[in-house]
């Protein structure tokens, strides 16, 4: 147990660390091309931070764990809406991009609706889903690198023939950010994993809580990093864009691999609780996020609040049933 708790700690300052180099990497990137620090976070930084939910949940699903595969999408698209951004706008809220916004946000409950139909009407996630969530992945890159295409920020533009590093630098940085941010989570769930297994948590409920937080830890610390450096719009696309990956990049990688039925664990009020639960959960907490933003162009103080207290009351109940 000692040795949990010391390889869990050396995980944690890895995460620290590395989500100092892949904000500062990503921001130049960035303000380099002239790109809104919003859609980076939705593309770029999600694709590095979601990294560790494509191998937890892969794995899982080649060894036979759906559950865990399937708990940890869903399970990180909740820690990263009613924990991550939570924290981000309960400590700093403020104005939001809605136009870069509204592709994100319109994949991610295209993507939401397919996976809940799976779910709900044929119970199981088949290799053609995995295709299909795949397909929407690719789709969506196509179309958002087309969209940055046409973007110019006004800060980028001033700081245009301003960058003190090179090129390289700032790639170099993002890289070694994500292989430090990868290293540091793999750390944090293995032996995370192991101390809540020795103090007898269920394997679903560790999948739903303690592996989808681990795994979202990227997002965590790219977060609170942007915040601290002043670039809340990073954080939010990051948290925006890794919500979708999770269902079209990591669900569709281990459902086309290694298809899985829809996990039979806890009960509540007679039926599968992740059916009565965590998918309405999942998409309640993204519409309190996303909904105020796309209308009134800006995000409160309230709505962080209100989705900690979810995320607690969704914490408690898993751990009670």
């Amino acid at each position: 147990m000692f040795m949990a708790v010391l390889l869990f700690a050396i995980g944690l300052v890895c995460l620290i660390k590395g989500g100092d180099w892949f904000v500062d990497g990503s921001v130049g990137v960035a303000h380099r091309f002239h790109l809104p620090e919003i859609l980076i976070g939705a593309t770029v930084v999600s694709i590095g931070t979601t990294l560790p939910e494509v191998m937890v949940s892969t794995t899982s699903a080649l060894q036979g764990h759906g559950e865990i595969a399937y708990g940890n999408a869903i399970g990180s698209v909740i820690c990263n809406t009613a924990l991550i951004a939570a924290i981000t706008i309960a400590v700093k809220p403020g104005e939001t991009d809605r136009d870069s916004l509204k592709m994100p946000v319109i994949f991610f409950f295209t993507a939401a609706v397919f996976y809940a139909i799976n779910a709900y009407v044929f119970g199981q996630f088949s290799r053609v889903t995995g295709f299909i969530l795949l397909a929407m992945f690719v789709l969506y890159m196509v179309l958002t690198v087309k969209q940055m295409m046409g973007k110019k920020t006004e800060e980028a533009a001033e700081k245009e023939g301003q960058e003190e590093k090179s090129l390289l630098s700032e790639i170099i940085s993002l890289a070694a950010g994500a292989g430090l941010i990868a290293i540091g989570a793999d750390l944090l769930v293995d032996n995370g994993t192991l101390i809540a297994q020795g103090l007898g948590v269920p394997e679903s409920v560790i999948a739903l809580t303690f592996v989808a937080l681990g795994t979202s830890l990227p997002e965590l610390a790219t977060a609170i990093t942007a915040l601290l450096k002043g670039h809340g719009s990073l954080s939010l696309g990051n948290v925006i864009g890794a919500n979708l990956f999770n269902l079209v990049l990591v669900s569709g990688v281990s459902v086309a691999l290694a298809p899985f039925a829809i996990p039979q664990g806890s009960m509540l009020f007679g039926r599968n609780a992740s059916l009565v639960m965590d998918i309405p959960v999942m998409f309640l907490v993204m519409l309190i996020l996303t909904i105020p933003a796309l209308l009134k162009g800006k995000l409160s103080r309230l709505q962080g609040i209100l989705l900690l207290c979810i995320y607690a009351a969704f914490c408690i109940i898993q751990f009670t049933m």
